[in-house]
């Protein structure tokens, strides 16, 4: 008789291309799944999988047993999100993480993930968003916060924030007067997100004219390292303001006045379609819940900053 877990363990292997894949996916050994097909194989009495090539793929009756096997899928993730308690959902989710949002709510949807579905496991690894993007389609993650929305065909999306990026230095700087120009700030090195992330490419197009000088520009893929180098008056930072509120609020930062404008980053939420994506879709569900949260409290302590500055140095701003 046909099980459940043999239908599962198929779908994951002709889904990831391979024993290997559906063995880690599943936390179970290679021989395992080999096991397990071979059994699927001889109880329908057809071959299902082609194992010639460097990738496994369905054979024709694989192709008509994915079509049910995605339904019976479908069906259980409908009826556990309608009759099961999701308290009660057990496993591991691998899920990859920006650094700003790390530094921003992060620590938040841990403790409501911790509270809301106590045996589900977080595998969190943090990362720029192409290495992201590139993990979630070989279906190394199931879920990533990264800037967004991606554009696959096979990827959901969900719009999780915005943050505003500033130009910060610190007081010994001196370059509290505004506006500033583009040639007053490129007379500084300038610190950024890492090479090959869009928020580099923006900034370094900034800074690509013919009328500036050649700019030190200073990437890194730690956005604490990017923080510290500030602070210390090693260049100018070009980051969401969102992850140096404390900076900000103690003075070892300043967000300078500036006439360069630079898009919102916006955050998404990103996983690939799959018909059993309950426990993905519930936590990004949470993440999206945090994520407006969060920034309404940012927005609420930025209004309120500004309220409290001096009326003559918002009007030298201006």
């Amino acid at each position: 008789m046909v099980d459940f877990k043999s239908i599962e363990t198929f779908l994951w292997v002709v889904n990831l291309g391979s024993f290997r894949g559906a063995g880690q996916r599943l936390n179970t050994t290679q021989p395992a799944i080999s096991q397990r097909i071979a059994q699927l194989e001889r109880e329908l009495g057809v071959k299902l999988l082609n194992r010639d090539h460097r990738v496994v793929t369905p054979t024709p009756s694989g192709r008509q047993l994915m079509i049910y096997a995605e339904k019976m899928i479908g069906l259980r993730s409908e009826m556990m999100a309608a009759v099961g308690d999701r308290s009660a959902m057990r496993g591991v989710l691998r899920l990859g993480v920006a650094e700003t949002i790390v530094h921003t709510w992060l620590p938040r949807l841990i403790k409501s993930v911790n509270t809301a579905y106590p045996n589900l496991s977080l595998e969190i690894e943090v990362d720029i968003t192409p290495n992201l993007t590139a993990r979630l389609l070989a279906q190394e993650i199931e879920l990533a916060f990264l800037i967004g929305p991606l554009s696959a065909s096979s990827v959901r999306n969900r719009v999780l924030c915005d943050y505003p990026v500033g130009f910060l230095a610190s007081p010994a700087l001196g370059l509290g007067q505004g506006p500033l120009t583009v040639h007053d700030l490129a007379k500084f090195p300038i610190i950024t997100f890492p090479r090959k992330t869009q928020p580099y490419e923006i900034v370094r197009s900034l800074f690509n004219r013919p009328d500036l000088p050649q700019i030190q520009l200073h990437a890194s893929a730690s956005l604490a390292t990017v923080i510290h180098m500030a602070t210390e008056g090693l260049g100018i930072a070009v980051i969401p303001t969102a992850i140096v509120e404390n900076e900000l609020a103690d003075g070892r930062l300043l967000q300078l006045s500036t006439d360069l404008k630079i898009s919102p980053l916006t955050f998404s939420a990103s996983w690939l379609a799959s018909p059993d994506t309950l426990a993905v879709e519930l936590v990004a569900d949470l993440a999206g819940k945090i994520a407006q949260d969060s920034a309404t409290v940012i927005d609420s302590a930025t209004a309120s900053a500004s309220l409290k500055k001096d009326p003559l140095e918002k009007i030298a701003h201006v």
